[in-house]
């Protein structure tokens, strides 16, 4: 089997530095199929509409960071989406100075898929979703671009996939953005496009500046980003992924806080998505967190001195 050169070297590269290469995994992937199966199995749940939820627990250097990007590669071949974070002191999973908020923004700033691999690929799934609609209904109607009734029927199109997700928590601003920008799509309209992406991407710091710019009186909090990280979930089915992945590594930074009414919070956010996924209330969602033996199993301190978290696991 010869690698490509480009391919080649990057993985060196990153190998020299000690870091897990971004390319080219499955070529230096060994002794790893038991876990990479298992994970594939959730993989296919997610595809069917399910939700899945796994931690990978190991020591610093036992390989935690390189199997979460070997299923990242997996699974963007699988035409899916893929958002990763690294937990840090400013990002946790819930925070009262916006450190949920930080990881959120993380996370979708390093959106990825199969043609866009390294991350901010948002604006590109946004547009591929309305040319794809377009397309679609060009074929069905028979009716030129140029046609008046043309953006009606592409405008109910687009109604359809955003509908579904009304009955969701915060459905109905989420596709009253998408609608903001697929208007601005159809006008040519880049610095209103801009301003959807830059909300989306949990940018605004104000309800004041979302009003005035984009008209809408909402923004994503640290209460509710994981909320968002859901609709995405079931947007990105709709625009014709096979669903999402969420990669946080790093736990060990929860484990870390010095406050442990702030670890509760924080394990109570794990918990919540957890109960999510095995209960059904969230659909074309995995979420894999990867943490250290020590802040998993710590019942002083870790995931397990939340009791109801360690009566699941």
């Amino acid at each position: 089997m010869k690698i490509p050169k480009r391919i080649a070297s990057a993985v060196i590269n990153s190998l020299k530095g000690g870091v897990v290469p971004r390319i080219g995994l499955p070529y230096i992937t060994v002794g790893r199929e038991q876990e990479i199966n298992a994970l594939l199995h959730d993989v296919e749940i997610i595809a069917d509409g399910g939700a899945s939820f796994r931690f990978i627990v190991g020591k610093y250097g036992s390989g935690k960071s390189f199997l979460l990007q070997t299923i990242r590669s997996y699974v963007m071949d699988r035409n899916f989406v893929v958002v990763d974070a690294d937990l840090s002191p400013e990002r946790r999973l819930q925070g009262t100075k916006g450190q949920g908020l930080a990881t959120y923004k993380e996370l979708i700033r390093n959106m990825s898929t199969k043609t866009r691999p390294d991350g901010g690929a948002l604006t590109l799934i946004l547009d591929r979703w309305i040319s794809s609609v377009q397309s679609e209904t060009a074929a069905e109607s028979g009716l030129s671009a140029d046609d008046p009734l043309f953006r009606k029927a592409v405008e109910r199109k687009i109604y359809e996939v955003i509908g579904t997700l009304h009955e969701m928590v915060h459905g109905f601003d989420f596709a009253k953005l998408l609608t903001l920008y697929y208007n601005a799509y159809w006008d040519g309209d880049d610095e209103s496009k801009a301003k959807v992406v830059k909300w989306f991407r949990g940018e605004y710091t104000t309800k004041t500046e979302a009003k005035s710019e984009l008209g809408v009186n909402i923004i994503i909090s640290d209460d509710d980003w994981y909320e968002y990280i859901k609709l995405f979930a079931m947007f990105l089915k709709k625009a014709g992924y096979s669903g999402m992945l969420v990669l946080i590594d790093e736990l060990v930074n929860i484990y870390k806080v010095p406050n442990s009414i702030t670890r509760q919070y924080n394990y109570e956010k794990i918990l919540t998505m957890y109960n999510d996924t095995l209960q059904g209330k969230a659909q074309y969602l995995g979420i894999i967190m990867g943490g250290t033996p020590q802040c998993i199993e710590d019942t002083r301190r870790g995931v397990y001195s939340y009791e109801a978290l360690r009566s699941r696991l």
